[in-house]
């Protein structure tokens, strides 16, 4: 994890930088099917990425991803290279946005996203406690006992709710298929740092919209994916609570850290440039 965070760091950066051509990711059958690509100038290499997603089936998420470089390529399986390239950027994201001393994670969800979640912030953020919640309280148990080893001085429990669980949370992390705010403004703490990271289609919703109105800064990973796909960021922009031009872009995030006042905010919709930075690592 610590060096998918750094791979993902330099591409975001890069990306700012205009090493990248990044067409808009295209989505097929209701975003059931998803194809995204990036091509690195300076590097000439390609990643492009095919996946399925299927909320009834087991595994939900399916794919293959092709790294192509000058030298030959490299192909992977999608799923867990998803699940990396996801939890690097959070680790970026908590990085840049978190209190040095944040120790407390909140966890909502326990899906395949969310055990890379957890070591994303904990490579940044070493954890004291962790908190979770989940709907299916036998998922969030055994994401729990999974993690035990990795984390042996992390106290971790189990939230009845999502309000409960943020409660005292330094940072959040939103991992669910939610179409609705998980959790109330007001059940934060004043000084967190929320990421969200699950919803991927307008009709999708893990974040209240006074959060986003009243927080000291918004980062998206890229300001034209977010405003097609996050659905809490286009609500909260089409209803005048969120400007437009108030959006931080990752990449440019991390060339001027913005300052870290009240509540701030991640939300990724996820971009091919991250694909590329763990596939070409992994190469």
């Amino acid at each position: 994890m610590p060096a998918a965070i750094e791979a993902v760091r330099a591409a975001f950066i890069g990306l700012t930088a205009g090493e990248f051509e990044l067409p808009p990711r295209q989505a097929f059958s209701g975003s059931r099917s998803l194809v995204m690509a990036a091509h690195h100038r300076p590097t000439a290499s390609t990643a492009v990425k095919v996946i399925s997603i299927e909320a009834e089936r087991d595994p939900v998420i399916t794919g293959t991803v092709v790294y192509s470089h000058p030298d030959g390529q490299f192909v992977t399986d999608a799923v867990p290279l998803t699940t990396l390239r996801t939890g690097a950027v959070v680790g970026v994201a908590t990085d840049l946005l978190a209190d040095e001393d944040a120790s407390h994670l909140a966890l909502l969800g326990a899906g395949a996203q969310a055990a890379d979640q957890v070591r994303a912030v904990h490579a940044v953020r070493p954890l004291k406690k962790l908190v979770v919640f989940n709907r299916d309280a036998k998922k969030a148990e055994a994401l729990l006992e999974s993690l035990k080893d990795e984390l042996p001085d992390t106290v971790m429990d189990l939230a009845p709710d999502a309000e409960e669980a943020v409660s005292g949370a330094d940072v959040v992390c939103c991992a669910t298929a939610s179409t609705a705010p998980l959790f109330t403004c007001d059940a934060l703490k004043e000084r967190v740092h929320v990421n969200a990271i699950g919803s991927y289609r307008p009709v999708m919703r893990e974040l209240p919209e006074d959060l986003l109105a009243t927080a000291g800064v918004v980062v998206v990973d890229q300001v034209e994916a977010a405003l097609s796909e996050a659905g809490e960021i286009i609500q909260a922009v089409n209803s005048g609570v969120l400007r437009l031009e108030s959006l931080v872009e990752l990449g440019a995030a991390l060339g001027n850290p913005p300052l870290r006042e009240g509540r701030t905010v991640f939300k990724s919709v996820g971009v091919a440039v991250q694909d590329w930075a763990v596939a070409r690592l992994l190469a």
